[in-house]
């Protein structure tokens, strides 16, 4: 209390610190949630093949970012014969791209996907307008295009699709179909993609002859692990693999990927809360530097307390628990600021239109107040041991 300001600005220091951690923790899990749910909501009864083995304990390398061209058409064929995998009920290929879509004056910078005509029966999707293509328009390299409704609304405001023709990387497609609005699902919003024939898009567009990934719909969610395994004898077979370690694809299902999602999350979430707790390190510096300088102050205060009788552990006690005081107010004001925060970023990324929940976990609390008081202790225990030591026949006579 004798010195505020200097008080105040050490305080300060640990709300950041907590407010910090506290904020990171809350966002993470909110976004974590964010993507498992985008990834449930594509449903329970789905299995994906991405090309690339599968790394322990890990993602597919395609999930990073690796380009990985061992998945062809020839095994989509071979996964939808009944023979070979008689429990799933359809399956499509995809392949992604991204290109100046363009209708008159209008043109969009817009993603597009090569996927089967299978592809309603697979998602969790149904049109709103139109139809979609056929298998024998997949085959014949035909020039149509299914819109999402997002991306039906910018290119052709006020109109209506069907039946226009649109450009894209100079190649022209007729609108066939609107789809009804969907939402995030994954990493991607179907609403604003332009869908045209899995064949189309891989030789007109990006004059490539693999897939990116493929998504089985199986008939029952209690013939999961039936099919996959399936899936995978089928594709060992087919490029001539006899041991699974020499695997050149990767087979999960719903549950799996959302395993491995939250694994991959939790790395990232403790990441950047062991990056947002460095400030608290600095805090702490603080802490000690403002105990220290109290020190060389009250040095007579030591010295008439040792005089009249204190001990060592009370002088040791007085100062550490000061220091102590510090750190816990700083993280009682740390903890309400982050959660102040935190409900106003959720506030403002629902606004953006994001399903974002707000998370606020016990156990980050339970954290932020264990690294404070820890603080308060380990950098306070320094200067009170310093202050243990003043002689009381020199703190006296002190000037």
């Amino acid at each position: 209390m004798a010195a505020k300001l200097r008080s105040f600005l050490t305080i300060l220091g640990i709300i950041i610190g907590i407010a910090s951690v506290i904020i990171v923790m809350a966002i993470g899990a909110s976004a974590q949630q964010l993507v498992l749910d985008q990834v449930s909501k594509a449903g329970s009864n789905l299995i994906g093949v991405l090309p690339g083995a599968q790394i322990e304990k890990g993602p597919p390398a395609s999930v990073l970012g690796i380009v990985t061209t061992t998945l062809k058409n020839s095994d989509l064929a071979a996964i939808l014969q009944e023979k070979n995998v008689p429990n799933i009920s359809a399956a499509s290929g995809y392949v992604s791209g991204v290109a100046a879509a363009k209708y008159q004056s209008n043109s969009e910078e817009a993603s597009f996907q090569g996927v089967s005509s299978s592809f309603l029966d697979v998602e969790n999707v149904s049109l709103g307008s139109g139809r979609f293509f056929t298998q024998d328009e997949d085959a014949g390299l035909s020039r149509v295009a299914v819109l999402g409704v997002n991306q039906a609304q910018n290119l052709f405001p006020n109109q209506d699709p069907l039946g226009k023709v649109l450009t894209l990387k100079d190649v022209n497609f007729v609108v066939i179909g609107i789809l009804t609005k969907r939402g995030s699902t994954a990493a991607s919003n179907s609403d604003d993609l332009i869908y045209v024939p899995l064949q189309t898009a891989q030789k007109l567009l990006l004059g490539i002859d693999y897939l990116n990934f493929i998504r089985v719909k199986v008939n029952s969610a209690n013939n999961i692990d039936r099919a996959a395994s399936d899936i995978e004898a089928t594709l060992r077979i087919k490029h001539g693999f006899k041991d699974s370690a020499d695997d050149d694809f990767a087979v999960e299902n719903t549950a799996q990927a959302i395993s491995t999602l939250t694994n991959v999350t939790n790395v990232l979430k403790y990441f950047l809360a062991g990056i947002a707790a460095i400030s608290l390190l600095v805090g702490g510096i603080g802490i000690m530097n403002i105990m220290l300088i109290s020190v060389h102050q009250r040095i007579r205060e030591v010295g008439l307390r040792k005089a009249v009788g204190a001990r060592t552990r009370h002088i040791i006690t007085q100062f550490l628990m000061e220091s102590i005081f510090i750190t816990a107010v700083g993280g009682a004001f740390g903890i309400i600021f982050g959660i102040l925060i935190s409900f106003l970023a959720s506030i403002i990324i629902n606004a953006l239109g994001y399903s974002w929940q707000f998370i606020i976990s016990f156990g980050s609390i339970i954290l932020a107040t264990s690294i404070s008081i820890l603080i308060g202790v380990v950098f306070g225990i320094y200067p009170a041991r310093k202050a243990s030591q003043i002689s009381p026949m020199e703190a006296l006579r002190y000037e």
